[in-house]
């Protein structure tokens, strides 16, 4: 599955590049150029890491890290100053930065934090994800629902891996077709449908109740039934 990083970085050549660099290291990549539209996108949508900036319009750096940690965001978070001072870093590490750069620096330097970063967030995972009867072992692929063996295809155990990191949490469309298909929703949304559907059927082969939930106008998400 393809990693996504949102960039929050307002300098109008800083930004871009840093894109297109993290782009051309195979990353999806979303850009925001200032605190309030970052943090907003950081509590939406489903990021691997978060590459932040200090001085932001709108909204500093340390709140936009303090608002994502409040909504229960533990994406790791790289963020990016001018200021090299010691007290600047132990405020970005108690607001939850992860790491901190300061500016300037060499690309590659930034590419082997967010490498450090990603493998971390990896390792800490637990190789087993688990929601209700639903298991799914990450290593051998194998997923469960109660001793019943469900036998997925490629994309659906995508579809179904990517809910199961995100219990409880609405994934829109464009969310799933980025990280399952790697293709802009636009043209998904009847594709994504039909996997859901199949998903779906699969796990509720023998009766069981419905844990992947449709919210009306806005995606899917994994929850108990409602019934």
């Amino acid at each position: 599955m393809q990693m996504r990083i949102l960039v929050v970085e307002d300098d109008p050549r800083l930004g871009p590049s840093l894109k297109k660099g993290l782009e051309a290291n195979h990353y999806a990549v979303d850009l925001a150029t200032d605190g309030e539209d970052g943090l907003n996108l950081g509590l939406t949508t489903s990021y691997d890491l978060i590459v932040l900036d200090l001085m932001l319009p709108r909204l500093h750096g340390y709140e936009v890290c303090r608002e994502l940690r409040n909504g229960h965001r533990t994406m790791p978070i790289l963020m990016l100053t001018a200021q090299g001072e010691v007290d600047d870093r132990v405020k970005g590490l108690d607001s939850g930065a992860d790491d901190f750069l300061t500016k300037p620096f060499a690309f590659r330097e930034l590419e082997a934090r967010v490498r450090a970063l990603l493998r971390r967030e990896v390792a800490e995972r637990s190789p087993e994800l688990h929601f209700l009867d639903v298991t799914l072992d990450t290593r051998t692929h194998e997923v469960r629902r109660g001793d019943r063996v469900v036998m997925l295809s490629s994309k659906e155990y995508a579809l179904l891996d990517l809910l199961m990191r995100h219990p409880r949490q609405i994934l829109s469309r464009t969310t799933i077709a980025d990280h399952v298909w790697d293709y802009d929703a636009e043209n998904m949304s009847n594709v994504i449908d039909v996997y859901i559907r199949y998903l779906r059927r699969k796990l509720c082969e023998n009766g069981e109740s419905d844990v992947i939930q449709t919210v009306r106008g806005s995606g899917y998400m994994l929850r108990e039934s409602q019934e």
